[in-house]
């Protein structure tokens, strides 16, 4: 057995405040760990074009200073989004980084579908694309606590992305849900995937009110393949936890083996 966690924030529009949150936070973590960031954790709660900026500084060193804290800590860590320059310079992608306990990047998956959406909130309109450019590859990788998927916040609405990943054990998920979007959805659909694909979900969100007057819907869930909730929290800045039981999703699969059953083709098998 071994361990899974997601940090959650209230992020704020200032990189070093943050990153001071997450590692005291990180002294909650155990070695060997597998931690989850929610999206956008280093810089939140300013304009979507000051992420275009901070992407534009050359020394910002936002990964290395997570790769940092890998090697400290011991932990697989999951970066949450970070803000890397498109080829055009004038766009970014939200990427997210798999390092291992080395620091070492295991996997990278840029968010492939952007938010750009109307919602009855106090921000009204969401145009994710107008500085943010999609991905274009799914992520999987491999790891000592199975196959790890990569998503982010609203890619967990295209069932389509996770059926590509073929068969994960660990479903991550960064996000910064909409409290009203959340509250209507997020539950339901960390519960769908897990159940769909027989895995962990491990989801990590920002949880509250946000300098630009933003509002997350926080939650940050752990999820079994059998569609339990094994741990959440609420609102505010927090580590949650929970095991992942290797006996117990061999079970479920055996008793229902649902990948065996599927009838279309994997984006893997596509592309080979």
């Amino acid at each position: 057995m071994v361990d899974v966690a997601a940090i959650q924030l209230v992020s704020m529009p200032d990189v070093d405040a943050n990153f001071a949150q997450v590692k005291a936070l990180m002294e909650q973590s155990k070695p060997g760990q597998l931690v989850v960031l929610p999206e956008c954790f280093a810089f939140f709660g300013g304009s979507d074009k000051a992420q275009l900026e901070l992407a534009q500084q050359p020394d910002n060193r936002i990964l290395e200073r997570l790769q940092d804290i890998a090697k400290s800590y011991q932990c697989w860590l999951v970066t949450g989004t970070l803000p890397v320059l498109s080829d055009s310079r004038q766009r970014f992608r939200a990427a997210s980084f798999c390092l291992d306990s080395n620091g070492d990047v295991r996997g990278r998956y840029d968010k492939i579908h952007l938010f750009d959406v109307s919602v009855d909130d106090s921000t009204g309109s969401y145009l994710e694309s107008r500085y943010t450019e999609p991905g274009d590859t799914v992520t999987v990788v491999e790891s000592p606590f199975g196959r790890i998927g990569m998503a982010v916040c609203y890619d967990i609405r295209f069932p389509g992305l996770f059926q590509a990943m073929e068969q994960i054990d660990v479903l991550v998920l960064p996000s910064a849900f909409t409290a009203k979007t959340g509250q209507a959805h997020w539950h339901a659909l960390l519960q769908a995937r897990s159940i769909e694909l027989q895995c962990y979900v491990v989801g990590a969100n920002q949880g509250g009110v946000h300098a630009n007057g933003r509002e997350t819907f926080g939650h940050s869930s752990i999820y079994s393949p059998w569609g339990e909730k094994i741990s959440s929290l609420e609102q505010g800045v927090g580590f949650i936890s929970g095991t992942i039981n290797t006996q117990k999703l061999s079970r479920i699969r055996r008793a229902m083996p649902v990948g065996e059953h599927k009838k279309f083709r994997s984006y893997f098998e596509q592309s080979s």
